[in-house]
């Protein structure tokens, strides 16, 4: 057995690593079609606030973050789909409110450290087993949603207005888009940190969109690079004693360059 295996703590970062990593371009693929690829960053600085609140409290971090993307998700849906706050405001508005809210917990939490310098740019080292069941189960509740609506998911990506016409609930299924990209982005924390997250649920979707292949082909494509740059990111971690999440993110622009140059070509 390779010496990186007989470790606990890699053993729990690659099982929610991977976990993350088939739900976030699932997730992605429907925000890229959709150009709300903004929401992942929003979302993520929103969790950042949710962890703030974590360290205050002192409870888990990823429950609270949790509990604050999912709410506000639902706010954001919300203000979009009644038009009372035009374009993409509603999401800069949260995106900035969100992050001074998390400054200001934090100085009273006493300020930055290391933890949650692990939460900013992940670290499977601080990955609890605890963790890794919410990471797994909750990323089950996302694979099952997307099968469940998976084609009015589809329908609405392309042409929202004509789903709507069809008789189709774009509201509820917007609603529930949003919540299950509150859910990934919060999961995604331990692993990839906070300001990475957008990254692995668009960079993945990004580069299978190059080959021009089916939705479904796309789709099963991103996976492959995701699974592919979270395995890759957290081995390279461990040997060359690299930031986690950093190094993920480096694969999956590795793969997008390649992609680009190989079409050129």
């Amino acid at each position: 057995m390779p010496e990186i295996f007989q470790y606990s703590f890699i053993i729990r970062g690659l099982e929610a690593g991977i976990v993350v990593a088939l739900i976030a371009p699932l997730i992605g693929i429907f925000l890229v079609l959709r150009r709300y690829s903004l929401i992942a960053d929003t979302l993520s600085h929103v969790s950042l606030a949710g962890v703030a609140i974590g360290f205050l409290l002192r409870i888990n971090p990823v429950f609270t973050a949790i509990a604050a993307a999912t709410i506000s998700s639902v706010v954001i849906e919300r203000l979009r789909s009644t038009r009372r706050v035009y374009g993409e405001s509603a999401l800069a508005i949260f995106l900035s409110g969100s992050l001074a809210v998390a400054v200001v917990i934090l100085g009273l939490a006493h300020g930055f450290n290391a933890n949650l310098f692990n939460y900013l740019f992940g670290s499977i080292v601080t990955v609890t087993q605890t963790d890794v069941l919410t990471i797994i189960l909750l990323g089950a509740v996302v694979i099952i949603s997307v099968l469940l609506f998976y084609k009015e998911l589809i329908f609405i990506s392309f042409d929202e207005e004509a789903a709507k016409v069809s008789g189709i609930p774009t509201q509820f299924i917007n609603t529930i888009l949003i919540v299950l990209s509150a859910l990934a982005i919060s999961l995604a924390i331990p692993i990839v940190g906070v300001l990475l997250i957008s990254a692995l649920i668009v960079i993945p979707v990004a580069s299978a969109l190059q080959l021009h292949l089916s939705f479904l082909r796309t789709l099963i494509t991103a996976e492959i690079f995701s699974v592919l740059s979270v395995i890759s990111g957290v081995v390279a971690s461990y040997y060359l004693d690299l930031a986690t999440g950093g190094t993920i993110v480096i694969f999956t622009l590795m793969i997008f360059l390649t992609i680009l140059l190989f079409q050129r070509k």
